[in-house]
């Protein structure tokens, strides 16, 4: 039997909704979304931005951007290194569509 101490109801559910992990866990779906509308706008607005702008939205260390080379693939985005200005490299991000890979399944024989 579940113990209603705990915080949970008889069903074994949290009495307040959901889980204080769910609450964890959303809040850091929300900023993903939020991060990924902030690269959409960015690709969009075909902006300019600095290697440390871009390590910040991708939430890494700005040696992890510079050290990736000219072009590469995050997520949804096509990352070009554009131009050098002053001490700065600048970045733009694409918009790429994904398409879904092929299935690994075989045809049905």
């Amino acid at each position: 039997m579940v113990q209603s101490s705990l915080g949970l109801d008889g069903d074994g559910e949290w009495l307040g909704g959901k889980s204080p992990q769910w609450s964890e866990r959303r809040a850091r779906l929300e900023e993903l979304i939020a991060t990924l509308r902030i690269a959409d706008e960015l690709a969009a607005g075909k902006y300019l931005i600095t290697s440390a702008e871009l390590a910040e939205l991708m939430d890494v260390h700005a040696s992890a951007v510079t050290s990736r080379g000219e072009e590469w693939t995050w997520r949804n985005w096509q990352i070009s290194r554009v131009r050098r200005e002053s001490n700065q490299i600048l970045w733009q991000l694409e918009r790429i569509d994904v398409t879904k890979e092929p299935s690994s399944e075989l045809p049905p024989t």
